[in-house]
């Protein structure tokens, strides 16, 4: 491509990650001409880079430690078990390849037109296109959509450099897992990433800065967890700050402060950072459009319609509010594209679920406890049912872990769910819904879930709020006194 050229559009989408391409097929349904940029792969971080790749070597990983552990007591006895990193790696690729191609068809069954490149602002109304072969073309449009994902966080000293210092990215494309890994940062990268190391057969150590593993999450799920690895074997090292890291032929030494102030040397194949992302809107040209942006973390503060400062200029995805998640850009993206096309659509929403893919797998919707009663609950309280007193847990021999309902004693809403353990994160949704929909503690143990299942933990754990337990025992008075 050479020379400039210049085109219109009536919506101009920066960006095909999860909140890019959704806002781009959304208004393409709703008759609008939208032209979208992306500078590497559709599907951005989560497809290429993030949720889809990791799960698939998570899952991986997991089917191969639970045949070289569990196997031989249920019967499934192997001959020669290894695992192959890099066959793995040739089903991940063609997996994020079969997505790729699922979202391209998604965005030409809409109408929209993709161009690969980059994608500057010169103008309230105008971009500039810059083509892989450098050439360049103006794009005048009507509104726009800001979804340039982020980046990872680096610290000084500390940069990656795809050898021995690893981003999230380098690990994912390995194709041969060293002996040891240091995870700098217990957040859900480090500790899904971790895991997977761990179970491929991995010597893996874990260090994070905060008190617990998955800071910001209730401390009784982060316990859970923390002594699932522990049992794994993954030496876990909260409450210890980074203080520096060598490089040399034999891999990484990392330096570390211990809560005591004890100061002490780790040392590893590789070290793979994961310590946060910021809004990646650095190059964006923000300032010739006239959109603010935090200076310290690049992020654009947006409405409940998703403008940012500027009416007909969007922001959706991990360049605006937090928390980073797929799930969340989805509804920005399909909030934003309404509003454009001249709906009334706004970003209104009482809880996002978030869900860890470790093992146990890990879902928290609504309130903790410590929430609710800070948020003015003052009769708030929660009950916790085990996952041992499942039938469907004990065939499957995954006992570990519980779930935890949070209500108000004094309406009986449902405020919260809270679990770890097997296929928790399949109950996210049932409780966002019963949240959402204003439902009690009690509309959610009257509801008939399906047996032997998972979700019986949900209608379980309520049953056991309201002090009339099926499947746990309680003693006779005690029922008795309840109204």
């Amino acid at each position: 491509m050479a020379g400039t050229y210049a085109r219109e559009t009536e919506l101009l989408v920066i960006g095909g990650g999860p909140g890019g391409y959704m806002a781009a097929i959304r208004a393409g349904q709703l008759g609008k001409k939208v032209l979208l940029i992306e500078r590497d792969e559709l599907g951005g971080e989560c497809l290429n880079r993030g949720c889809i790749p990791s799960k698939a070597l998570l899952h991986a990983g997991a089917l191969f430690h639970e045949v070289r552990t569990l196997g031989p007591e249920i019967g499934v006895v192997a001959g020669s078990l290894a695992f192959d990193m890099a066959k793995a790696q040739a089903s991940k690729q063609a997996l994020v390849a079969k997505e790729r191609q699922g979202v391209a068809l998604l965005l030409k069954s809409a109408g929209v037109q993709v161009l690969k490149g980059s994608a500057r602002f010169t103008g309230p109304r105008s971009a500039e296109y810059i083509a892989p072969d450098d050439g360049r073309e103006r794009i005048d449009f009507g509104d726009a959509v800001i979804a340039t994902g982020g980046v990872p966080l680096v610290l000084p000293g500390f940069e990656p450099d795809g050898r021995q210092v690893l981003t999230a990215t380098d690990l994912l494309d390995l194709k041969q897992l060293p002996k040891s890994l240091l995870v700098l940062g217990g957040g859900v990268s480090g500790c899904e990433l971790g895991e997977f190391c761990a179970q491929a057969g991995v010597a893996v150590t874990i260090v994070e800065l905060l008190p617990q593993l998955l800071p910001g999450l209730d401390p009784d799920l982060a316990r859970e967890l923390t002594g699932a690895f522990e049992r794994l074997g993954i030496a876990v090292r909260t409450g210890h700050r980074a203080t520096g890291v060598r490089r040399d032929a034999e891999g990484v030494v990392l330096g570390v402060t211990a809560p005591d102030g004890a100061a002490s040397e780790l040392r590893a194949e590789q070290l793979f950072l994961t310590i946060g992302k910021r809004a990646a809107t650095k190059e964006l040209g923000l300032g010739e459009a006239g959109v603010e942006a935090d200076p310290r973390t690049g992020a654009v503060r947006v409405d409940d319609q998703q403008r940012t400062n500027v009416p007909h200029i969007f922001a959706v995805g991990d360049v605006g509010r937090l928390p980073m998640l797929a799930h969340k850009a989805y509804r920005e993206g399909i909030v934003a594209a309404e509003v454009i096309a001249g709906r009334t659509t706004r970003y209104n929403f009482q809880v996002i679920p978030s869900v860890v893919f470790t093992t146990p797998e890990i879902a928290s919707v609504g309130l903790t406890l410590a929430e609710a009663t800070s948020g003015g609950y003052a009769a708030a309280r929660e009950a916790r049912f085990p996952y041992a007193a499942l039938g469907r847990a004990h065939a499957y021999h995954a006992t570990q872990g519980f779930l935890k309902v949070v209500g108000d004693d004094a309406s009986g809403l449902f405020l919260g769910l809270h679990a770890v353990g097997r296929s928790s994160g399949e109950f996210a949704a049932e409780a966002a819904l019963a949240i959402e929909m204003g439902a009690t503690v009690r509309d959610v143990a009257q509801t008939i879930h399906p047996h032997p299942t998972f979700s019986e933990l949900v209608q379980e754990a309520a049953l056991l709020w309201l002090h009339e337990p099926m499947h746990v025992a309680q003693r006779r008075r005690e029922v008795a006194r309840r109204p």
